[in-house]
């Protein structure tokens, strides 16, 4: 016979023990440890998948020019971008170049940031101002940037200042508009919190309303950066001139004119190279540290 359980039970005794369970399952959630990852697994998933993913492409480049698949001047062999990447080091030019764009660049995407920043906080906090200017912001972040290169070297002449406004153009819509987004997203129990403790007006956007739409804001500043980089390269590109130093776009253009297959590919892969470091030194890491401060990164 199955035996049962005769012992008495106090009364209030299942709904203290429910509450204890509660609690100690609210303590296990508290208690997540956020851990470091080793560095073995680093390399593992995160350094050797792209190295392994460039090497790919360097022996399909390389199979492809051995297969004659085309001319040789329309597709060189990695080694003869290598050769130009190395005679630009011993000449002293390659990082001349890449300091010239890379300073444009970030200092054109810090203006951006200036403007556009409070720009979106008017917009997404003023209805009249959004009524107003909304669409119009929407519009010039759809339009290519290379259309402001003509009027911008009209305007201002060949120099760095047309460059800047160029990047402006293209950089403060999209961080505007990835505030305006993110501000949309903050739940409006935030706001009423922050209203209810006094944080109002610039307290209030800069304690309650920035902190919950970063996610949002941060979307629009790697956006941002990505149409800074690009509109620098279309007016290096179009508006090429002793007078404005040689920069990457230039150099692009440069090889075009010299029928420099070679230098083409190597201006190519260095514009590559330089967003991809810009993601991984600077925005990768504001993602996580985003990420680790809402309890959505367990892992260092």
């Amino acid at each position: 016979m199955a035996s049962t359980d005769t012992t008495p039970k106090t009364p209030g005794t299942g709904k203290a023990d429910d509450l204890a369970g509660l609690e100690a399952g609210l303590d296990a959630l508290d208690s997540v440890q956020i851990r470091r990852t080793p560095f073995r697994e680093v390399l593992l998933k995160k350094v050797f998948p792209p190295l392994l993913a460039v090497a790919l492409v360097l022996v399909v480049w390389q199979v492809l020019v051995w297969a004659k698949v085309t001319d040789e001047y329309k597709l060189p062999a990695p080694s003869a971008v290598w050769d130009s990447l190395t005679t630009m080091w011993l000449e002293g030019t390659l990082l001349e170049v890449l300091w010239t764009s890379v300073s444009r660049a970030l200092l054109g995407f810090l203006l951006a940031l200036a403007i556009g920043t409070p720009l979106g906080l008017l917009v997404s906090r003023v209805s009249f101002v959004r009524a107003a200017i909304g669409p119009i912001l929407s519009g010039l972040q759809s339009l290519p940037s290379v259309a402001w290169v003509a009027p911008a070297v009209l305007w201002l002449g060949l120099n760095d200042s047309m460059m800047f406004a160029v990047i402006l153009l293209g950089a403060v819509p999209s961080i505007a508009n990835g505030l305006v987004s993110g501000v949309d997203q903050v739940p409006p129990l935030y706001l009423r919190a922050g209203q209810t403790l006094g944080a109002t007006g610039l307290k209030g956007a800069w304690y309650i309303v920035m902190p919950a739409a970063l996610p949002g804001y941060l979307a629009g500043l790697k956006q941002g950066w990505a149409f800074s980089w690009r509109s620098l390269m279309a007016a290096e590109i179009i508006a090429s001139s002793p007078e404005l130093g040689l920069g990457l776009g230039q150099l692009l253009e440069n090889g075009r004119n010299d029928f420099d297959m070679p230098g083409i590919f190597l201006a190519i892969i260095l514009i590559l190279i330089v967003g991809i470091a810009i993601d991984l030194l600077i925005f990768s890491p504001l993602e996580r540290a985003v990420l680790r401060r809402r309890g959505l990164l367990t892992k260092g």
